[in-house]
């Protein structure tokens, strides 16, 4: 039987979860800002003694690549590392937009594209499109929103927008009719384990020693300005 830990570190949200052979049998999700460092390794702890297992018991360990917030991922991803350096297992790493479109596509009752998105800076978001299946249909990007933003895919089609990004939509085009939303959708470690099933089944695992997380954007380190006496 296949036990795999997910990690999902990318936004705000702080969550784990353990799937056997693509069944969800636990999950443990932090609202809390900032909880990763201090809470990650504590929840995972909780989380596998509640789903009644112990770490050797893990087939694999999966984290979510990204994008989102760098420092999230780079919590996640040493964490991830780091278990399974301990236990010999190998690493498995889902993109984050892809899980969020693999755990939201059976509430699509639209037979709509789906559109997550995470909050970036100002007008700017990651993004990607997949199909009403979940199946990629537009590679994840960094992408500046605008009036014409998805305007063709509107014009076809009822597009579903959610994630932390898609709140910057609503100026836009959230009067276009074919525009729809799903409020409070997180990143969540279920639907990085929705995919790393899959993977693990295609032996898709990562060199733990040199992957790092899909930031898509350099990280921008910024001084201080001096105070002036």
């Amino acid at each position: 039987m296949t036990k795999i830990l997910s990690i999902e570190t990318a936004a705000s949200v702080c969550s784990a979860a353990v799937h056997e052979n693509g069944r969800l049998l636990a999950v443990q999700e932090l609202f809390i800002d900032k909880s990763h460092s201090g809470q990650l390794t504590l929840a995972i702890d909780n989380l596998v003694k509640n789903a009644g297992l112990e770490l050797k018991d893990l087939s694999a360990v999966a984290v979510s690549e990204g994008p989102g917030s760098y420092t999230g991922l780079r919590i996640g991803t040493s964490t991830g590392k780091g278990l399974c350096y301990a236990l010999d297992i190998p690493l498995l790493a889902v993109n984050t937009l892809e899980a969020m479109a693999a755990q939201a596509k059976k509430f699509n009752l639209h037979d709509a594209l789906l559109c997550p998105m995470l909050d970036a800076r100002r007008m700017e978001v990651y993004c990607m499109l997949a199909d009403a299946s979940g199946k990629t249909i537009r590679e994840t990007e960094a992408k500046v929103l605008d009036e014409d933003s998805f305007s063709l895919e509107l014009a076809e089609g009822p597009v579903i927008f959610f994630g932390s990004g898609a709140e910057k939509t609503k100026q836009l085009f959230g009067n276009n009719k074919n525009a729809l939303y799903w409020d409070d959708v997180q990143p969540s470690a279920v639907g990085v384990g929705i995919l790393a099933y899959e993977k693990f089944k295609n032996e898709q695992f990562e060199d733990v020693a040199y992957f790092e997380p899909f930031y898509l954007k350099e990280f921008r380190l910024t001084t201080p300005k001096k105070k002036l006496l």
